[in-house]
């Protein structure tokens, strides 16, 4: 047991601990008032419950007034919309805030003017409940108040709030009350002031929390039955009914906006008001990034947003994913009726983004994450805060709900997916950066609970990553609010056996940025085609393949010449295994073999076939299956489905669309698409497309390729080649491949005045991939600062580019404006001057010294060399598939970059 003694002491156990040190008198400006609580202390925090602002300012008059006059420095925060409480001129500090810019950025404004004004400060905040207006939340009111009110105890200042008595949940009050020292009611009562006091920290008196009324100078505190019965009583009738109050500010907006519409539909109020209400519900629970509010505002409706609060859990934002994915869906039905039988039906759960903070609030994180808006330490503390994340708990009313809706999926899969504030968004798209958890949701209910609890701690701990963090420093949204709100959705696809997927899945764009052919149309869209989980299509893990799909030429394959080569087809199938309860792969053979139901003719030939070259159907065999997926190109409404639902979507955001999907054949023959995610493109199409000089000499041409390359189409000058050696790399053991990557990191991140404007990065096998074997394992955030990125196959690493078009390491690279290509130096018109790059001057042991030991491995070649004033020029013609890059002077080059 803790007792708080007189003095500020700590009794414990039957010790005494040290005292508060003694510090000068404190004062409310109001001596009465003082002698209620028997005086203030360092650190206190004063929480008044008002019926209206105005009944605040008779405390806030005579605290300003004396703190001044004692010469203390005081600081007023103004953000609300009730007259303002501290004049200008008198000697305080004021700082004009704006509640809107959110949570986050709100917060930390406030807590960096804390630090700044140091121990003892005096404060006053306006009413907090206009902050709750602004957030549509009583809980984000109570996080702020949790965050704000223990930083300013541990500085020993005195600080000042106000709230609405009745105006917030129950929920919201009880976390106030649980933080700050003093909560005091004010009322009045036949037109006198009355303050009772309902929590004084550390100190007590025989009348403390009766009571008190203003009397002249005095606060008299009321002693007699019959007159504290009659306040009170007239008190109670005028109070808000409890149910009521255990509503969040979020519900009630909901409960006044179903009314709104009933009367509308009923003629008893204009349609207008629907209108304004919408508008408050589509900030409050959808989005508010102007782009994307004036885009949902034309799809959706005030029956889509109730509708959608019936699936939330929580309040706050449901973040990008989940925004793209229900516009999507708004658009097609609403576009085309028809997609209404095409798509499968989804039902879906949303947690809000308000919910992140609050766990990170209640599980002692926030300081961390205040930390990483400084953009010289936003990696400091986050190891320790994700440790903190995934050993976090959750309160106990969001528990309840999530066991709800467990139950409403019952056995059924589920993947618990990040839906940041930010994600998905035009301009950032995040992809491959927060983590997406799949739950078989086997086992009994309690171990369903748990998997789906460890599965949010990963996603919120997700955003505490060096890969997240990196991002947003790159692209300079550090200071931004970055909130993490969670799509819950049922898993696409049936069971076959212990054995569960859907039958295709995959990743659509509508614009093909890799036209491998003439007769390609880029303006159709292109698929990244898997059959099982759609996993396989957005990570390049492994030495597997993907189907590129042209939508206007889905049988024209980019190499035509392994078409029908088995080795280059997708072989491993992406599931989750119900009898073990998690994600796995699979070998297609085993997948068939216990899924008896599957219509796999539609997605797989025997291979017995394939090689005859046989067109009839295959006929059961055991010589095993190979995925080409022509049926289902020819015979089905597939593609025509795909270009539609492409070409709708890229109208309605007026902007080239990304989007995932999976597509299940039910037995009667119907092909039901599942959109479950679109955002917008960034893609830049054309370029400037210029001829290559005609005649180069053998020993001025760097490389030559003719595909794959996937940017825009450019003419650019060369300053530095960062070259992996194939043969010195492919001699490293598999334990020393990962240093490589790192290296490479570094001299990627060299001090500006030591890195060039413009980087090649040529080396081995896979760019992007996390298996050592298959290429140079990095991260996009080590080589976020190149130009352009090659790939050598055949040479060193047997690996076939498996062009990376749709995955996250793709999006990545749009995002960047980054040049891919890869070049193949013993397929007939590919060319890589091996002899060159192996004689050129080697840097590396110049720039990074302490990195010498790999020069064999990793050579940096900077232009022009020493005697030598030639250049190097990347020519790239992505429309033409035609990449060559060579030495020349600036003069005689065909122009100028």
């Amino acid at each position: 047991m803790v007792t708080y003694l007189r003095n500020g002491s700590i009794r414990t156990g039957g010790d005494v601990l040290a005292a508060h040190p003694k510090s000068e008198s404190l004062s409310t400006g109001l001596p009465g008032l003082d002698r209620v609580f028997t005086g203030l202390l360092p650190g206190d925090n004063i929480v008044w419950q008002v019926d209206v602002a105005e009944d605040y300012r008779p405390f806030v008059d005579p605290f300003v007034r004396d703190a001044i006059a004692r010469g203390k420095r005081l600081v007023y925060f103004r953000f609300a919309r009730h007259p303002e409480l501290v004049p200008r001129g008198i000697g305080a500090e004021i700082h004009t805030l704006h509640p809107e810019v959110g949570f986050e950025t709100f917060t930390a404004r406030i807590h960096k003017v804390i630090e700044e004004a140091g121990r003892g400060t005096f404060y006053v905040f306006d009413c907090l409940s206009d902050l709750a207006a602004d957030w549509y939340s009583d809980l984000m009111l109570g996080n702020f108040f949790m965050v704000t009110c223990p930083y300013l105890y541990d500085l020993d200042t005195v600080t000042y709030f106000a709230l609405l008595r009745d105006g917030h949940s129950f929920d919201a009050v009880s976390s106030i009350r649980g933080t700050t020292q003093l909560l005091i009611d004010v009322f009045r009562h036949k037109e006198r002031l009355y303050v009772h006091p309902l929590k004084v920290d550390r100190r007590s008196s025989p009348t403390m929390y009766l009571p008190h009324v203003r009397d002249g100078k005095a606060f008299r505190p009321l002693t007699e039955s019959a007159v504290l019965s009659e306040v009170l009583e007239d008190l109670s009738r005028r109070r808000v009914d409890a149910v009521s109050r255990t509503l969040d500010i979020w519900d009630r907006k909901i409960l006044q906006a179903r009314e709104v519409l009933d009367e509308v539909r009923l003629g008893v109020r204009p349609g207008g008001e629907a209108s304004e209400i919408f508008g408050r519900l589509l900030r409050m629970m959808v989005t508010r990034d102007e782009r994307l509010v004036a885009l949902a505002s034309r799809w959706f409706d005030l029956d889509d947003l109730l509708a959608l609060r019936k699936r939330m859990i929580g309040t706050g934002l449901i973040g990008g994913k989940s925004v793209g994915m229900l516009l999507a869906r708004a658009i097609l039905c609403k576009a085309d009726p028809r997609w209404r039988d095409r798509l499968e039906t989804h039902d879906s759960f949303y947690i809000g983004s308000d919910v992140f903070y609050t766990f990170l609030v209640r599980n002692g994180c926030w300081r961390a994450r205040r930390g990483q808006r400084n953009a010289d330490t936003f990696m400091e503390g986050a190891e320790e805060a994700r440790e903190r994340i995934l050993s976090g708990t959750f309160p106990g009313f969001l528990q309840e709900q999530f066991v709800a809706m467990l139950e409403y999926f019952g056995q059924s899969p589920i993947i618990v997916r990040s839906s940041s504030l930010l994600e998905d968004s035009f301009g950032n798209a995040f992809t491959g950066k927060y983590e997406s958890v799949f739950c078989p949701s086997q086992g009994s209910p309690q171990e369903r609970l748990s998997a789906f609890l460890e599965a949010i701690r990963a996603v919120y701990a997700s955003t505490m990553s060096p890969e997240a963090l990196l991002y947003r420093a790159h692209r300079g949204l550090i200071d931004r609010d970055e909130q993490m709100a969670i799509l819950v959705q049922r898993v696409s696809g049936a069971v076959h056996g212990h054995l569960f997927y859907p039958q295709v899945a995959g990743v659509g764009l509508s614009y093909n940025p890799y036209a491998w052919s003439e007769q390609i149309d880029p303006e159709a869209g292109v698929l990244r085609l898997v059959f099982g989980l759609g996993t396989r299509a957005v990570d390049r893990s492994d030495d597997d393949y993907t189907r590129l799909v042209a939508l206007n030429a889905p049988q024209r394959r980019p190499d035509a010449g392994r078409s029908g080569d088995a080795g280059f087809s997708q072989r491993r199938v992406d599931l989750l295994d119900l009898r073990t309860n998690r994600f796995t792969s699979e070998r297609i053979d085993d997948v068939a073999r216990v899924s008896p139901d599957l219509p796999i003719d539609l997605y797989a030939t025997r291979r017995s076939a394939l090689l005859r070259g046989a067109g009839d159907s295959p006929r059961p065999s055991d010589d095993g299956w190979v995925l080409t997926f022509g049926k289902l190109l020819a015979d089905t409404p597939f593609v025509q489905y795909m270009r539609e639902m492409h070409g709708i979507l890229r109208d309605a955001y007026d902007y080239p669309v990304d989007t995932e999907f999976t597509a299940n054949f039910l037995p009667d023959g119907r092909c039901l698409i599942n959109l479950v995610q679109c955002r917008p493109l960034q893609v830049k199409e054309g370029g400037n497309i210029v001829e290559p000089p005609k005649g180069i000499p053998r020993n001025a041409l760097l490389l030559e390729s003719r595909g794959p390359v996937i940017g825009q189409s450019s003419l650019s000058r060369l300053d530095r080649v960062i070259f992996v050696d194939p043969a010195a790399y492919s001699a490293l053991p598999q334990r020393d491949r990962p240093s490589v990557g790192h290296l490479i990191g570094r001299v990627a991140h060299l001090p500006v005045e030591e890195r060039p404007r413009n980087t090649l990065l040529l080396g081995p096998g896979r760019w992007g991939t996390s298996t050592p074997s298959l290429g140079v394992p990095v991260s996009f955030a080590e080589i976020d600062t190149v130009s352009a990125i090659c790939e050598i196959i055949g040479v060193g690493m047997p690996v076939v580019p498996d062009v990376s078009l749709g995955t996250h390491f793709f999006n990545d690279l749009v995002e960047a404006n980054m040049l891919y290509l890869a070049v193949h130096p013993t397929r007939r018109g590919d060319s890589l001057n091996l002899k060159f790059l192996a004689g050129a001057k080697n840097r590396l042991a110049e720039l990074l010294p302490e990195d010498a030991e790999w020069a064999e491995v990793v050579r940096v070649i900077d232009f022009p060399e020493a005697g030598d004033k030639r250049l190097p020029y990347l020519n790239a013609d992505s429309f033409r598939q035609r990449v060559v890059c060579y030495l020349a002077s600036a003069g005689k080059n065909r122009r100028k970059p």
